[in-house]
């Protein structure tokens, strides 16, 4: 799922350059490549699909040449996930009633991929022998209120994998610690396991007015049709998340807990605690940028620019070729209403 436009990137991730196509970590590699290579551990090129924005398709064959071009699935509008995995669910039942589906979106950074094969591993073969929607859940170590959270039974309906019990939105900060502390929470990592013909079921049941809207069009999926009855489907959908939508409804949700230096990529805090990081713990993406006594600070500015940073502490500071950023790493979640007022004072030029 590659169709967000990373607002909280700013101003380095851009409304037509967003920030799965960028190397936000300074690793040669952009997130929707890396996501690609994690992937193709597991099934063939040809097996993975891109969801997207229609204007994004170009990015995606660039940064992706080996996928199929009818692969990747441009949309027509935003609509949140429950579209998105409606649409792809319905292209791969025609395709194959028995194919098993991974959705996950294209920008979330996993550090130690032979774990992370282990757990897909494990969700496709239990999704494989039951009538199960798998979800991924995140062991927490700190009480992150950037996250969602799921509850899950103690006792184990097999070996690693967990009765869901409640989901819970992104909570404050003292709700956040009870969680960590109950032992009996995991972060919502956005990527769910089933097979197709299961989540297609319970998009009948929990969605039926999506459901309905997308299956009177799916006799053209796969065909030369299909484009013309996306922009027919997309225009009449209502926006909504899969995990609102059906996984908080459904009684067969099931979660796995794993741990494989997962983060969601949020925010540049997240890129800072990710990054390799300087004796002064500064993480730097630029080769020419100078620091002098400045702790704690995230720095992206291009190879070709002299930056010199002295006196600050715990700041993001990113340059880009039209927009400078110089905000306290504690006011981050709050760049997404800078971006707003930028719009309402300037338009979109700097978006």
């Amino acid at each position: 799922m590659a169709g967000g436009i990373g607002s909280r990137f700013w101003p380095m991730s851009r409304t037509d350059h967003p920030k799965q196509f960028l190397d936000i970590l300074n690793t040669g590699k952009t997130l929707i490549q890396q996501t690609f290579d994690r992937y193709s551990m597991l099934v063939p090129a040809e097996n993975i699909y891109v969801v997207t924005s229609k204007e994004y398709i170009s990015a995606v064959k660039e940064q992706l040449p080996v996928i199929p071009e009818e692969n990747i699935l441009g949309e027509p509008f935003r609509k949140n996930t429950a579209p998105c995995i409606t649409y792809i669910a319905l292209k791969l039942l025609k395709k194959d009633p028995d194919a098993l589906m991974i959705a996950a979106p294209a920008d979330h950074l996993v550090l130690e991929t032979e774990k992370f094969f282990q757990t897909s591993r494990t969700a496709l073969d239990f999704v494989n022998h039951f009538n199960a929607l798998v979800t991924i859940g995140i062991t927490p170590h700190i009480p992150n209120t950037g996250y969602g959270y799921i509850q899950h039974d103690t006792v184990a309906a097999a070996p690693g994998i967990y009765k869901v019990k409640t989901f819970t939105e992104k909570p404050n900060l003292e709700l956040a610690k009870t969680f960590l502390a109950s032992g009996d929470f995991l972060w919502n990592a956005g990527i769910f396991v089933w097979k197709v013909k299961h989540i297609v079921a319970a998009l009948e049941k929990y969605l039926p007015e999506i459901y309905e809207i997308f299956a009177a069009e799916k006799d053209k999926f796969n065909t030369p049709q299909e484009r013309g009855a996306i922009e027919t489907i997309y225009p009449q959908c209502t926006s909504i998340s899969i995990d609102f939508g059906v996984m908080e409804k459904a009684d067969n949700v099931y979660v796995i807990p794993a741990s494989f230096g997962w983060s969601d990529l949020g925010t540049w805090n997240s890129a800072w605690e990710n990054m390799e990081r300087d004796y002064l713990d500064n993480a730097v993406a630029g080769k020419n940028v100078m620091i002098i006594d400045a702790t704690k600070c995230m720095v992206h500015a291009p190879d070709s620019k002299l930056v010199l940073l002295q006196g600050l502490e715990d700041h993001i500071v990113v340059d880009t070729k039209d927009v400078l950023l110089i905000c306290k790493k504690e006011k981050e979640q709050e760049i997404k209403e800078y971006v707003a007022e930028v719009k309402r004072h300037k338009g979109d030029k700097y978006l």
